[in-house]
């Protein structure tokens, strides 16, 4: 069996003797329903709250600087450049979200998301995943990141569903 991935690690993927193994999670690979590779949809919900809040946290100081400079009404430049930053950040929220994920889903409902920088790595690692299981003396091994939803500091298999699953807990 293999050791458990440690923090920051990246994770092993491989199926040997009909055992799809991710880290050290064990799954048959007769259990596998459902394979796909695609693009995370932009978290639009996160990033919308971020504008909401960054646009008040912008006016709020631009109202704190009219005042300490005597209320002359000439704000300066800070209200457009904070507004500038606000945008910028949500850009960036909704870029980072458009992750490229390799989805494997089981018999039991449960599912577990990879990920890797490129569609076509993803793609040719579910297509193995696929002829494994038509083949069963098929063996392969992939190093992948784990998409991760609890942290940014470290790998996680996120595992969703199935009964009684409650995935890796930090």
């Amino acid at each position: 069996m293999p050791l458990p991935p440690r923090r920051g690690k990246p994770l092993e993927l491989r199926v040997q003797r009909q055992i799809l193994w991710v880290g050290s999670a064990a799954v048959p690979v007769r259990n596998v329903s459902w394979v796909e590779v695609f693009r995370l949809k932009p978290a639009w919900g996160k990033a919308g709250l971020y504008l909401l809040l960054l646009t008040g946290i912008a006016f709020f100081v631009s109202e704190r600087l009219d005042s300490t400079e005597g209320g002359g009404g000439g704000g300066g430049p800070a209200p457009g450049v904070l507004l500038l930053a606000a945008l910028v950040v949500v850009c960036a929220v909704l870029l980072s979200s458009r992750k490229p994920v390799l989805v494997v889903e089981l018999n039991s409902g449960s599912r577990v998301v990879l990920t890797l920088p490129t569609m076509d790595e993803l793609r040719a690692i579910a297509g193995q995943v696929v002829y494994a299981i038509d083949h069963p003396e098929y063996e392969f091994s992939a190093v992948l990141e784990q998409y991760n939803t609890t942290n940014n500091f470290g790998s996680v298999v996120n595992m969703n569903g199935g009964r009684g699953n409650t995935g890796i807990k930090l």
